[in-house]
Parts: C-alpha cells; sequence; structure tokens
C-alpha cells in the first residue's frame, strides 16, 4: 500500500508530538492511537501504517540486545549498561541473551549498530578469508 505524503507528514507530526525529553512516552502513543482510530479522518489507516513504522523504528534505536556465551554476572552488566548509556543516552532498555554457540565474546547490537567481539564472528571472518583464497 503506497501511504500518500500528507499521511507521512501527519504521521511525523503526530511521532513528534510523542516525544517527551528526548524520550517516547508510551501513554501518549496509546492517546494518539486511540484518537485516530475513533475520529477515523482521511486516509486514518495510512497514517496509522507509518505512525506504528516510526515508534517501532524507534523503539529498536533505544534497545540494546546483549548476547554472551556465558552468562553475565550482575556486576559485568552494570557496568556494560553504564557504558552504554554514556554512549547512546539514558533511557535504554537491555535484553540480555545467553547464546553458547558464539563460543566466547560477546555481542552488542543497538539499534543499527552492531559490536561483535565474538570468536564465532573471528571464526567466520577466518573462514571466509580462506575461502576466498581457495577459490582463487
Amino acid at each position: 500500500m503506497k501511504i500518500p505524503k500528507r499521511s507521512i507528514r501527519t504521521a511525523k507530526q503526530l511521532f513528534k508530538s510523542c516525544v517527551r525529553d528526548g524520550q517516547l512516552d508510551e501513554s501518549l502513543v496509546r492517546r494518539v492511537v486511540t484518537a485516530l482510530l475513533q475520529s477515523k479522518p482521511r486516509d486514518y489507516l495510512a497514517v496509522l501504517m507509518h505512525f506504528k513504522r516510526l515508534v517501532k523504528l524507534e523503539i529498536q534505536r533505544r534497545t540494546a540486545v546483549v548476547e554472551t556465551a556465558i552468562p553475565m554476572d550482575p556486576a559485568q552488566a552494570e557496568q556494560l549498561r553504564d557504558t552504554l548509556e554514556r554512549n547512546f543516552g539514558a533511557g535504554l532498555r537491555f535484553v540480555f541473551a545467553h547464546r553458547p554457540e558464539l563460543i566466547g565474546g560477546m555481542r552488542v547490537q543497538v539499534g543499527s549498530r552492531v559490536y561483535d567481539g565474538t570468536i564465532r564472528a573471528q571464526l567466520d571472518e577466518l573462514k571466509a578469508a580462506f575461502g576466498a583464497e581457495w577459490r582463487a
């Protein structure tokens, strides 16, 4: 479904109205969606679709996914939280995951930025480098 420019502009304005002190306010998001569904202005579905996309992107941008081969102890997790909040700003949401297939190290994703210091990633790089060399 192609979204009209007017609907995109409206969705952006509504999204900006939901941001308070640099943070997305969930209660304002709910109010905006409720108001749109009740009033049903012209192209309201297109506005809602684009608004949903903007909210989803903002949530991803403010979420830090930390994957480690072994579970982190609380002191390490707190230190990492402090470091990431210094770099990306306060208000990050953290998701810690234990993934043994990483073998060792840590992978951190904040929005579209990925910092991969895992042994699995290093092995994959070596494999790709040797694979290209052997094929040549």
